[in-house]
């Protein structure tokens, strides 16, 4: 019998490992280590993640303090986590802003088993780092990416193995993230296609009073990608 796409998510993590050689002045943001964040997380994918069918992934930039640094689940807070996915956890029930958008467009696509159905939402790097006790991005410096370049091509393809659409992929951002992403992929060739959506914290923090349009935005995109 063939592992679930769930089962797959689980055991990549379970062996994930942070002892990456990272430049001074930079630390990992590694919360896989804990029994809390491995039961939710297990309890999560195994709920929307069960099957073994293929599903279209969106890509983030690297796990932030407040959202899948806290629960191991990109762009799902705590609270989201309990409210909505029915998901009990001991984590502060803070929101994260970004989490907040990715909730919006899960709920207009017709809620989480709809969705999690056909996608599966992850980050480039699989962990976050911190400088000075906040959110680095592994691109904002140069020395930091090019460590961990090799690391991140190698377990791309291995979240591909969990049941990549290859037809397409989507960066959850259209600045540098995108780039980074697009010149991944035209290296290495993981999808046939790559496209950009808005960031969530950007429309969040810069036009949040139009957050209709961009979960539009986000809806139209990936209804096209479905039935491409």
């Amino acid at each position: 019998m063939s592992k679930s796409f769930g089962n797959k998510v689980i055991e990549f993590y379970k062996e994930l490992k942070d002892d990456w050689d990272i430049p001074q002045g930079f630390e990992t943001l590694f919360p896989f280590r804990e029994s809390e964040v491995m039961r939710v997380m297990t309890s999560f994918y195994g709920k929307y993640f069960s099957d073994a069918g293929d599903r279209i992934f969106l890509y983030g930039i690297n796990p932030g303090r407040f959202g899948a640094g806290v629960t191991g689940i990109s762009f799902t807070d705590p609270a989201i986590l309990e409210q909505y996915c029915d998901i009990p956890n001991d984590f502060k029930k803070r929101h994260e802003t970004s989490s907040l958008f990715i909730y919006e467009v899960i709920k207009n696509w017709g809620g989480f088993e709809s969705f999690y159905q056909h996608f599966y939402i992850t980050s480039i790097c699989p962990l976050g780092f911190l400088k000075d006790g906040k959110n680095a991005n592994y691109y904002d410096d140069r020395q930091l990416e090019k460590a961990v370049e090799d690391k991140i091509v190698k377990l791309m393809w291995e979240q591909i193995q969990f049941g990549a659409n290859r037809q397409i992929a989507f960066s959850v951002g259209k600045g540098t993230n995108f780039k980074k992403l697009k010149a991944l992929n035209d290296k290495h060739g993981f999808f046939e296609n790559v496209k950009p959506l808005p960031h969530p914290r950007w429309v969040m923090q810069y036009r949040r009073k139009k957050m209709d349009i961009f979960v539009g935005q986000y809806q139209n995109e990936l209804k096209k990608a479905i039935r491409s």
